[in-house]
């Protein structure tokens, strides 16, 4: 081509590009113009790779660009004309065409040729398809990244960032991860947002008592006083004196700046911040960073806590019962009025519910220090108590639990145990509760019966701790099956009581217990009784429970058919207290130390230590842990804004 004439180049060369590039070499308004051509054929000069409306066109790769035209400069101008021809006929041609002059070239290639052939393919042939795609498929590919990867898709380029970044993505990210184990990689991330929920639950329980069925506002006090509920149907008293009405409709009335500006951040936050928020603390959690503070101010050894947000209580031999903020590690107050050691308590916003070996149940006021009842059923010591809704359990060394009914002001008695009640566990939707004894058993209770569904029995020890784990929690499928190994404890017995008399009726041991998970809920509701089987409507126990004892073992149960699903050892002495949710379980013994397990396989994750004596009782929410042990110290773990963190853990 490179001796061919000009007057013969326009004789072979141009009638080609003319034809198939109108727009260039034909005179606008012809008959082959742009326009026509397209609309006959839309795919005449361009494949999908390079129309110019394609998403997935190829930029122009800058470097070798300019590469080969510095090569092509090195030629002489009759070599550098032939060649451009060459590379205009290939551009003007159609698909078709490219194909045949291909496979005509590659025919006529050496092997050093061909891979030089090989090695430009191998590049040209990347398409950044997360670009090329819509943007609802590109979304759904990025949905199935680990976290990982997907920060990482983020930094490849401004469009990949955008999709990544997406709160699509990210809110599919916290449904697999936040507070639950994600079943495909074993990760699991705290909800943090307890309180917030708490809040909304009561804000939906006032709207269904308003004839308008409007969700009233609660105040959030920032200054941890009381919250102030809004009566339902009128206006709170302190926005009668405001002139703008318009103010009434406002979430919080009266509120700071911060705490404006505070609200307008959370409104506009993203999912990714949302979780990795929870993810910062996750990754604390598993790899042991904390900080810890230590609070003093019992005289003696302290036998019951409970952790809440940012408020701890604590009960001790000392008879009182002190409350902590755990931010400042200040105590806020102490309650007095118990005369014996204070063995079990139980708060929420307003009320906080003690049970002390003086025989008596006591109701206070924990924000103003009042005491407001006293409950005197008992005939011995109260050992644990237990609050849900207008339900008050209580169990005790007179080896029977009283169950105080506010909404009749009635009380009623459990009898069965034929030892001390160490602790006891109320579910109010399924009307049941869960108590633990000295006897080595745990029974399941119906509370409109009064009788015992069924008797749990497998520890060889006192049983000191009755778990229920939240109805998200599932275990992995080889404790469900049975497989032979840890988790088939084949040596555990569960009786369930056929009748008034509690004459035992069921009983399930070796393979019959193996198989005997059903997978139907019609199934399951039958092996809770007749009460639970002829009334369909009726809510089902917790499925799921954990248990501790003196035996030094820690047991995983299905209450539905009474096998023991898991025996996790760790403790070299007896178990005190266990407190748990779906993503970790951890436990106090008399070995002095605290253990984290992972509660779907049940597994030993850490090991924490510093108790001078026993661990007597641990809390635990979704940041936070603590322990009190009878050295008198109460040690608070946390897990979040601990910078470098303090690792106090040896994992297992």
């Amino acid at each position: 081509m490179k001796t061919m004439s000009s007057s013969l180049i326009q004789k072979t060369v141009t009638p080609f590009l003319k034809e198939h590039i109108p727009s260039i070499y034909a005179p606008i308004g012809k008959p082959q113009n742009e326009e026509t051509a397209r609309d006959k054929n839309p795919n005449t000069r361009y494949c999908y790779r390079h129309r110019p409306d394609s998403k997935c066109h190829r930029a122009a790769d800058e470097a070798k660009m300019v590469m080969i035209q510095s090569e092509l400069d090195k030629l002489s101008p009759a070599d550098q004309q032939a060649i451009t021809h060459v590379w205009s006929l290939f551009s003007a041609a159609p698909a078709r065409h490219r194909e045949l002059m291909l496979q005509g070239v590659l025919s006529q290639l050496c092997f050093p040729q061909l891979s030089l052939v090989s090695r430009e393919v191998s590049e040209s042939l990347k398409i950044d398809f997360i670009t090329a795609l819509p943007v609802e498929i590109s979304q759904k590919i990025l949905c199935y990244l680990d976290t990982v990867s997907l920060t990482k898709a983020a930094q490849v380029s401004q469009r990949w960032r955008l999709l990544a970044d997406d709160d699509a993505v990210w809110v599919r990210m916290c449904e697999q991860h936040v507070n639950r184990k994600c079943t495909k990689c074993g990760w699991g991330l705290p909800l943090l947002e307890r309180k917030r929920l708490r809040n909304y639950t009561r804000q939906r329980q006032l709207a269904k008592s308003n004839p308008q069925g409007r969700i009233q506002e609660l105040r959030d006090s920032m200054n941890g006083d009381s919250q102030r509920r809004l009566s339902p149907g009128k206006r709170d008293a302190s926005s009668l004196d405001s002139d703008d009405s318009s103010n009434n409709k406002r979430l919080c009335l009266g509120s700071t700046e911060d705490e404006k500006q505070e609200r307008q951040e959370q409104k506009t936050r993203s999912w990714k911040a949302v979780y990795r928020d929870r993810w910062q603390v996750g990754y604390n959690w598993k790899y042991g960073r904390c900080s810890i503070t230590t609070l003093k101010g019992h005289a003696n050894g302290v036998t019951c806590l409970q952790l809440d947000d940012n408020i701890l209580a604590s009960g001790s031999y000392d008879h009182t019962i002190k409350i902590w903020d755990i931010e400042t590690g200040e105590e806020i107050r102490t309650l007095r009025g118990h005369t014996g050691t204070i063995r079990s308590l139980q708060f929420d916003d307003s009320k906080l519910i003690s049970g002390s070996l003086d025989k008596t149940v006591k109701i206070w006021n924990w924000r103003t220090g009042d005491c407001v009842s006293t409950l005197q059923s008992h005939s011995e010591g109260v050992i644990s108590v237990h609050m849900d809704g207008h339900l008050i359990a209580s169990g005790s060394v007179d080896k029977s639990v009283k169950i105080f009914d506010f909404n009749t002001n009635s009380v009623f008695c459990l009898k069965g145990h034929s030892d001390w009640v160490n602790c006891i566990r109320l579910d109010i939707n399924s009307r049941t509760v869960l108590s633990a004894s000295d006897d080595t058993t745990i029974k399941l209770w119906n509370l409109d019966t009064r009788q015992a569904i069924r008797t749990y029995e497998g520890h060889v020890g006192h049983v000191q701790q009755v778990l229920p784990l939240p109805a998200e929690y599932e275990p992995d499928d080889e404790l469900v099956n049975g497989i032979d190994g840890a988790g088939d404890n084949t040596d555990t017995v569960s009786v369930a009581s056929g009748g008034r008399d509690g004459t035992p009726a069921i009983s399930f041991s070796g393979q019959e217990r193996r198989n005997s998970s059903p997978p139907r809920d019609e199934d399951v509701r039958s092996l809770y009784g007749p009460a639970f089987e002829s009334d369909r409507l009726r809510p089902l126990p917790p499925r799921y429970f954990i248990t501790g004892g003196l035996d030094s073992t820690i047991r995983l149960w299905d209450s539905a058919t009474g096998r023991c699903l898991k025996t996790m050892f760790g403790h070299f002495q007896g178990v005190w207290s266990i407190a748990g949710d779906t993503i970790r379980v951890i436990s106090g013994a008399n070995d002095g130390m605290v253990k984290s397990w992972e509660p779907r396989s049940g597994k030993c994750d850490a090991t924490f230590v510093g108790h001078r004596g026993p661990v007597t009782c641990v809390g635990l929410n979704d940041s936070r842990m603590a322990s009190g042990g009878e050295d008198g110290e109460i040690r608070v773990y946390s897990f979040r804004n601990c910078g470098n963190g303090l690792d106090v853990s040896t994992p297992r």
